[in-house]
């Protein structure tokens, strides 16, 4: 075993287990799925609780198939979008720094989720275990390119932010 494949760990393991406990806390934290959905459906996500629920379901499971080392490049691409997701509507207009509500941690998370793509499990995974990783160029571009198309399709599919004061969306008879 190398020092890397201890890094490697290491990163799965903390993202993995962040990505749980913030999936757990949409499920049951504080407003639980319903005070989720409000907040989905406060950033223009269309059927709230259906994005609370997809959001935790991600979460907890992309969490775990990284610190699995399990699927890793599926399970960085499903933490990228998460955070794609959560950049673009939540955090982007706030600029860069994580204390006011900027972007800094979700790009964080998004670039080692990234970097795991590229690098893969490392030897103490089951992926390595198994004899099925996929790293380098083509893990980063299946967790990217995947990142990328899932994040396309959830904001083309429920993306409808309310209209800015004062703009007229239907003709006023």
């Amino acid at each position: 075993m190398e020092v890397t494949d201890v890094a490697l760990l290491l990163l799965r393991l903390v993202v993995g287990v962040t990505m749980i406990a913030h999936g757990v806390n949409h499920w049951i934290g504080g407003g639980r799925i319903a005070g989720t959905a409000r907040w989905f459906s406060g950033l223009g996500l269309r059927n709230g609780v259906l994005q609370a629920w997809l959001s935790v379901v991600t979460e907890i499971g992309a969490g775990a198939l990284l610190v699995l080392g399990l699927l890793t490049p599926f399970a960085a691409a499903a933490i990228i979008s998460v955070m794609l997701v959560a950049g673009l509507l939540a955090h982007r207009a706030n600029g860069f720094f994580v204390f006011e509500e900027g972007y800094e941690y979700v790009l964080v998370l998004a670039v080692v989720a990234l970097a795991l793509g590229l690098l893969g499990p490392g030897w103490l995974s089951l992926d390595h275990a198994a004899g099925v990783e996929i790293t380098g160029w083509a893990g980063g571009a299946v967790a990217l390119g995947v990142a990328v198309l899932a994040t396309a399709g959830l904001l083309t599919a429920f993306y409808r932010p309310a209209p800015a004061p004062g703009i007229v969306t239907e003709e006023v008879r």
